[in-house]
């Protein structure tokens, strides 16, 4: 009797260790796909990002993986399907405008984990994790830089599509500048398009003509490219998402690196990271992520090469408005 226990608690014990595991495996993933918004997985900030994120992740945890750059929007749903029949169990979507189809797609692969940076969902959908910044909190600490350096006390704003993000970008900026300089004027224009240079380009000129003489660049391509154009015509400028000292500017090594104040910077890589860390690791939820200034989700990149150019009261400055955001102290009224 006493053996026939031991060998049925010894089963047990070896059912139980399968269940277990098998229930390990359900929860990990072996292998991701990002697919882009329009545009490349080496633009310089927006799609770049979420890339780095994903790679740091794949590198860490020993995953496949792999990416579709998106060429027009109607692809989006064809490209996230494309990774899904591939056999990709986790989907990283980039950008406010592939919301709809990843929602038509995770309802319809429900067993499929998908993040999506830029969008989130009300009411949530169980597979989907939305990421989402506070970029009116990024944009403010930008306009705040702005504000602090314009000698012409005109500053500009060349942005991407008008969606909430890129809104909330630009009113951010617009209370930055009037929160440190309130007769400061600000020129900002949208454009349809985020992988427009030589469009971002002539915006900037043209507002650098009515007299700014910083500009702020917030749109992908579009974006970088009116802030190349800016600081090659001599004029300061701040970029967007990633550093762009080390991306658009190659390291320094662009014409216009020094004129470049930093960047307004959001943190998809890591939130991108994060999402396919606990997707690895089995703690994997739907709902919303919000990274802000309280948890280090946004933020000015470093001066470089503008370092010496930007005087200590203005980088105390911005220091004292930094931890007022993220104390809560500072509102952006957005």
């Amino acid at each position: 009797m006493g053996k026939k226990l031991i060998k049925l608690i010894g089963l047990g014990l070896i059912l139980l260790l399968v269940q277990g595991i098998s229930q390990v495996n359900a929860a990990n993933i072996t292998k991701v796909g990002l697919v882009t918004d329009v545009g490349k997985i080496n633009d310089g900030t927006f799609n770049e990002s979420a890339y780095k994120g994903m790679m740091r992740a794949v590198q860490e945890f020993g995953l496949k993986s792999a990416f579709i750059e998106t060429r027009q929007p109607t692809d989006y749903e064809k490209n996230i399907e494309q990774l899904i029949s591939e056999g990709y169990e986790m989907i990283i979507t980039v950008g406010f405008l592939v919301g709809d189809a990843t929602k038509k797609m995770a309802q319809k692969y429900p067993n499929v984990k998908f993040a999506i940076v830029d969008f989130a969902y009300d009411p949530p959908v169980p597979n989907i994790l939305g990421l989402i910044f506070a970029e009116d909190q990024a944009g403010f600490l930008a306009g705040s830089l702005a504000g602090l350096m314009t000698k012409s006390k005109i500053v500009g704003a060349v942005l991407g599509m008008e969606i909430p993000p890129v809104v909330r970008f630009r009113k951010g900026y617009e209370a930055g500048v009037k929160y440190v300089c309130p007769d400061c004027k600000v020129l900002a224009v949208y454009i349809d398009s985020f992988t427009d240079p030589a469009r971002g380009k002539s915006a900037a000129l043209s507002q650098i003509d009515e007299g700014a003489d910083v500009i702020f660049g917030g749109g992908g391509t579009t974006g970088s490219g009116a802030i190349l154009g800016a600081a090659q015509a001599g004029v300061w400028v701040i970029g967007v998402d990633q550093d762009e000292y080390m991306t658009t500017f190659k390291k320094g090594e662009a014409p216009g690196a020094k004129k470049l104040l930093s960047s307004a910077m959001k943190r998809v890589d890591n939130a991108v990271y994060g999402a396919v860390k606990a997707a690895v690791d089995g703690s994997f939820k739907g709902g919303t992520a919000l990274f802000n200034a309280g948890n280090d989700g946004i933020g000015l990149a470093p001066f470089h090469e503008a370092e010496t150019a930007i005087p200590d009261t203005v980088k105390a400055k911005l220091k004292e408005i930094a931890d007022g955001l993220k104390a809560g102290k500072i509102k952006t009224g957005v």
